[in-house]
Order: C-alpha cells, then structure tokens, then sequence
C-alpha cells in the first residue's frame, strides 16, 4: 500500500487526536472470494487493511468493480470474509447489529409512514420509549432540515428529501458508526453537492463516525478526512490519502473547498489513479 499523500501537512481529520488512539473501525487482512455456479471462484478483495478513527469520515474511493461495497457489506456483516478480521471498538463483526447503521442509494423509506414515523421506526423496533424515540425523531428531524415536513409521506418529497429521511432515521438509533453506500448517486447535480454540504454539517453537529463508498472524485475529496482508493480487482488498499490541503479543517462549502491551493493537484493525482486502475473487470 502506497503512504499518504503530502502526509508533511496536517490532516484532516476533525478533532485532534493522540497518534496511539484505538481505531474505531479495523480491518486486518480482509480478503473475499465468490464462488460462481460452474465451481470457479472469484476473489473480489485480497489483504484490505485500513483503520478509521473516532468522528472521522473515511472515504472508500476506486473504480468500477474494485470491491469497494464489497468491503462495506462486511462491515455491515451482510457478508462474511473469506480470510482476515474486521472489528468495531475491538470487538469483531459477526453479523448485522444495531452499532451499525447503514445508509443505501434506493430511497428507503415506508410510503405508508409519516417522516416522523419512519424515523421513529427503528427505534420503536428496539423498544425505545414512546416519549424518548418521539424527542430523538424531532430532533434528528430538525437536525437533516426537515421539521416542516415530520407530518408528510415520502411519496411527496423530493428524492433528497427522502434521503435526509433515511439518515436521520439511521442516526435517531444511535449507531457507533454510520456506513453510506453511494448515498447520493441517484440525485441530481444540484441536490448532490447540497447532500453533501448537509452532509457535513451533520457529521459536525453529531460527531459521527462515517465510512463511505463513492465513484465520485470531488465528493471524495469534500467528505474524507481519509481516502482509502482502492485497485483494480481484486481489490486491495492502494494507497491512503490524506487531503492534507485542508490543514485540519472540514470545508462546509464546495466553491470553498475547490479554490483551496491543492485542491487542484489532489483531484489531478486521484483522476491519474482512477485511470492506471481502471479496468472492464468487475467484482460483485
């Protein structure tokens, strides 16, 4: 695995942080392989190591097929590794759990539920009671910008509406890290970048710990604290990258972040590796 890029500079990092702070999130050795119905077997990662922090966001950058939601899944504990161990708080990911909380591109939401009873939802699930899942759904609600709408159905909001329903759903359930799989993919230019300045406030306002998945360069570069770009498949780490131009801060702005010196040479170096890597080859 390539070292961080500009690693001489500061990261980006939210808080500040004792270089001996347990990781949040590790994965050690992850390897994953698919066995197709003919008996042959694919192996979509092989040796994927990388730790997230506490209240970092760690972006999961790559081309096309390089196993980047195949990695994400595992955290989720959708899917088991083949080989290596994932562990959130030290403790290993055996399966699906609530300390998880995961945040999909197709709109989630239950047509039949208000905003509010959709964010109410996993909680009641979990038996919070009635009055504290009401006072965390209105305050989640606030929090994504939606308090006007807790009354309406999602079949009459716009699909980032819907996606704001979805993370402050997530969120009202406390979970100790929120995983994104291309959250914003199905959106338009205009409602992504606003997704993804909301986005961050967010993360501020709830000191979230966030690993994310996207195709998408500028979003990368705006979300990361830290960048783990994938290869080709099958998919290993890389090289970590570190948007050290930042100089410690997150950016709340897009024209903000893209007139910052070095953002320029970040953005040429990623597009550089999405063509070396790039390839026809998918894994699942």
């Amino acid at each position: 695995m390539n070292r961080p890029m500009n690693d001489d500079m500061p990261s980006a990092a939210g808080p500040s942080r004792d270089v001996a702070e347990a990781p949040k999130l590790r994965l050690n050795e992850v390897g994953k392989s698919f066995h197709l119905p003919h008996g042959e077997t694919i192996e979509a990662i092989a040796n994927v190591n990388f730790d997230t922090r506490e209240n970092e966001v760690c972006v999961l950058l790559g081309p096309s097929g390089c196993g980047k939601s195949t990695v994400l899944r595992m955290v989720a504990g959708l899917e088991q590794p083949t080989t290596g161990e994932l562990t959130l708080d030290g403790e290993p990911i055996v399966g699906p759990g609530q300390e998880r909380g995961m945040v999909f591109q197709a709109y989630t939401s239950f047509d039949w539920l208000t905003v509010q009873q959709n964010v109410e939802y996993g909680m009641r699930l979990n038996h919070v009671p009635k009055q504290e899942r009401r006072e965390r759904a209105e305050h989640f609600i606030e929090l994504v910008g939606l308090s006007r709408f807790a009354g309406t159905y999602p079949r009459h909001l716009s699909g980032g509406m819907k996606q704001r329903v979805a993370i402050a759903r997530t969120l009202a359930n406390a979970p100790s890290i929120l995983l994104m799989d291309e959250p914003f993919g199905a959106l338009d230019a205009q409602t992504r970048w606003q997704m993804q300045e909301l986005m961050m406030g967010i993360v501020e306002a709830a000191n979230t710990t966030v690993l994310v998945v996207t195709h998408d360069i500028e979003e990368a570069i705006f979300l990361a604290d830290r960048i783990e770009f994938m290869s080709r498949h099958p998919g290993r780490v890389h090289e970590e990258i570190i948007p050290s131009f930042k100089q410690g801060r997150r950016i709340g702005q897009k024209e903000e972040l893209i007139g910052l010196p070095g953002y320029s040479d970040l953005e040429r170096h990623i597009l550089q590796l999405m063509r070396e890597q790039g390839s026809d080859e998918t894994t699942p």
